[in-house]
């Protein structure tokens, strides 16, 4: 059972969008399909807009990332998800 770490950026459409109730329904999310959310770090971008950054942890038997980045672009105010890093844990 080899398990990977995903990072997910993701854009708000907005600078005036709360980044914190995006990382909670995307945190929420990531979690009903039992993948565990590891941490999450705001990324300046510019002028005043910024990306969240989330990284959870997933078994690579569980397959890709798809359906995570599908259902997270769903949510109100989300204009992209991307994936930017995805890399097998040691240990």
């Amino acid at each position: 059972m080899t398990r990977v770490i995903v990072t997910l950026k993701i854009m708000p459409e907005s600078p005036e969008l709360s980044l914190d109730a995006i990382h909670q329904e995307a945190s929420s999310i990531i979690e009903k399909f039992g993948f565990q959310v590891a941490k999450h770090e705001i990324e300046p971008i510019a002028f005043g807009l910024n990306a969240l950054k989330i990284i959870y942890i997933q078994d690579e038997a569980q397959g890709g990332t798809e359906p995570v980045e599908k259902k997270v672009s769903a949510i109100t105010g989300v204009q992209s998800v991307e994936v930017t890093d995805v890399r097998r844990a040691i240990g």
